[in-house]
């Protein structure tokens, strides 16, 4: 017989696999946190609405529909690095944001109305910067029927009066002051002043709009203050917070004016979660910038500016932008039907 041969009895040790190591080492990795970093921060700002402590985080939250197709590339660029904790948070919160930005870009389903249209436009003048002439000469070739005006001085009212306002749009609530408080409302039918908004830093005139054979509408010409500057945000809030909502009797009301805020700005969010439609929204142009536009070589980044609509009363035909010479907001004209003839 062969003698049995015998082997320890302990494994034998094979060699370690080399872990799979990120790519681009140490530099790329601290290059990356730059991006990393500031999208998160967005992001979380957006998605869990805190964005009103601080001018900082409502500038950032504006830039939310920027922020995304950067987080798509960041995604990316994390998850081939094989940086993959941080790459599958980053993705996480890219689907988050696509589904609270895609809707914009598309045009939500609407009965037909049987009312009456109204063309409103709504114009920034930049105090007494704005071109008097363009707004007028806008009122006549869009056929305008209801005009909301920011920022009216004095010297705006009388260039608007110069250029033939008053010829197209004889019926006017001006409340015409120094400085960027003023404002104004002009309307091819009668207006009836009416207090809606709670006290606010700007001019905010309101009107009850007398059309024939239809229901009265109210109007309210919007212009919180900017959130940005040395009072902070406690103003802008105030202001937002004291529009009107939606009364129990669903009075058919327009807001249109320059908001100051966007469509990612949770203050405004729960304006419309109280009953309103955005016009650009509605026919699928909600990422459609109106501010700034005063600014060489850089182009509108912003929608501040807005027509909002009851909910129960109004259906969105059309939106568009105008440029006006001289101010640093595009004007924009919304086509309104009342859904009840």
């Amino acid at each position: 017989m062969r003698p049995e041969t015998t082997y320890p009895a302990h494994a034998v040790e094979r060699p370690a696999e080399p872990m799979r190591r990120t790519r681009g080492g140490v530099a790329v990795g601290l290059l990356l946190w730059l991006f990393v970093v500031p999208y998160f921060a967005v992001s979380l700002l957006r998605l869990l609405g805190l964005d009103g402590g601080h001018g900082i985080s409502v500038a950032a939250v504006a830039l939310t529909p920027y922020a995304l197709p950067l987080g798509a590339v960041l995604t990316a660029i994390l998850l081939f690095t094989r940086r993959w904790i941080v790459g599958l948070v980053s993705l996480l919160l890219t689907v988050l944001l696509v589904t609270v930005v895609a809707p914009r870009t598309m045009a939500a389903a609407r009965p037909n109305g049987t009312g009456q249209v109204l063309r409103v436009l709504s114009v920034n003048i930049s105090m007494d910067r704005g071109d008097a002439a363009a707004v007028v000469r806008l009122v006549r070739e869009r056929a305008v029927d209801l005009l909301s005006i920011q920022e009216l001085t004095p010297g705006a009212e009388r260039a608007l009066d110069a250029a033939g306002l008053a010829e197209v749009l004889p019926h006017r609530v001006f409340k015409a002051q120094p400085g960027a408080v003023g404002g104004g409302l002009a309307s091819r039918f009668p207006l009836r002043e009416k207090v809606i908004t709670k006290p606010t830093t700007a001019e905010h005139p309101a009107a009850l709009v007398d059309l024939p054979n239809e229901p009265d509408v109210e109007i309210v010409s919007v212009h919180p203050w900017y959130p940005v500057g040395p009072r902070g945000t406690e103003p802008w809030l105030r202001d937002l917070a004291g529009l009107p909502v939606p009364d129990a009797r669903r009075t058919p009301r327009i807001l249109a004016g320059d908001f100051n805020a966007s469509l990612d700005h949770s203050s405004f969010r729960g304006l419309l979660n109280q009953g309103y439609l955005d016009a650009a929204e509605q026919v699928g142009a909600g990422l459609t910038p109106t501010w700034p536009t005063n600014v060489r070589y850089v182009p509108a980044l912003v929608a501040l500016d807005h027509v909002l609509v009851d909910d129960k009363n109004f259906l969105v035909e059309s939106f568009s932008t105008a440029a006006v010479p001289g101010t640093d907001h595009h004007a924009v004209l919304a086509e309104v039907r009342l859904a009840r003839g």
